[in-house]
């Protein structure tokens, strides 16, 4: 999938939803003064940045597979320990944090439940949230429902690890997580107009950013094409809602 961009290509395309969200999540945990903390699959920074307003630098921890990424966090939080490397092998001793979180990473992880298993072996507490595509209510859902109007057959995010209702939960409890607690948090994000809106999704980012960059110019202008009969004229919001979960290890 196409994470290996550059982070403002990624900021444009989905970061007016995850910063925000950012936002609800560390308020959810109850990220504290004097609490280690690790954000696993940081990408460029978003949450790390809010670690570090309430923990410090020297407090928080970071990691990412995507080397523009980890790039652009080192950028971003000076003085964090951004690391380049994957949630299935995390790099740190058992217990070396207090909390570790992953903010809309767990469905692309290679294996969710050893991506769990392993925050809860360097953590005492687990959080993490993941869009809800599965209902039609996640950022995407517009985007995802033009086109499979136009090919049915088209795979969309609503299959990906921890996106149904229950899923997340579900992984956390495989992954040998405990005290469990599911929830949902949700942002609305305004735009001045279908322009904005679309623009993002001709950047290469995600699986959404795949699918286009996969069609033909035919093919791109009529699902340009669907969406904008999916969307209001002129200014709108979008509602997004992701599912969340706190756990202990």
């Amino acid at each position: 999938m196409a994470f290996d961009v550059a982070a403002d290509r990624y900021h444009r395309f989905m970061g007016r939803y995850s910063e925000p969200l950012a936002d609800q999540f560390v308020e959810l945990v109850g990220v504290r003064g004097g609490m280690r903390a690790v954000d696993v699959g940081c990408g460029p920074g978003v949450l790390t940045a809010r670690l570090v307003e309430r923990l410090g630098a020297d407090h928080v921890a970071a990691l990412d597979p995507s080397p523009p990424f980890v790039a652009a966090a080192r950028e971003r939080c000076p003085g964090v320990d951004v690391r380049e490397g994957t949630a299935e092998r995390l790099p740190y001793d058992d217990g070396a944090f207090d909390v570790a979180l992953t903010n809309l990473v767990v469905h692309f992880m290679s294996d969710p439940v050893a991506g769990l298993a392993e925050m809860g072996r360097v953590a005492g507490a687990v959080g993490a949230t993941v869009w809800n595509h599965a209902t039609g209510t996640g950022p995407l859902s517009t985007f995802w429902q033009a086109a499979k109007d136009l090919d049915p057959d088209v795979a969309d995010e609503a299959a990906l690890p921890g996106t149904g209702e229950g899923d997340l939960g579900a992984l956390a409890r495989e992954a040998g997580l405990r005290d469990v607690r599911e929830g949902t948090l949700t942002v609305v994000v305004p735009y001045s107009g279908f322009d904005e809106w679309w623009e993002p999704y001709t950047l290469g980012v995600g699986p959404a950013g795949d699918h286009v960059q996969r069609l033909d110019e035919a093919g791109r202008e009529r699902l340009r094409t669907r969406c904008a009969e999916l969307l209001p004229d002129g200014p709108f919001e979008i509602s997004a809602t992701a599912w969340s979960v706190v756990a202990h290890a």
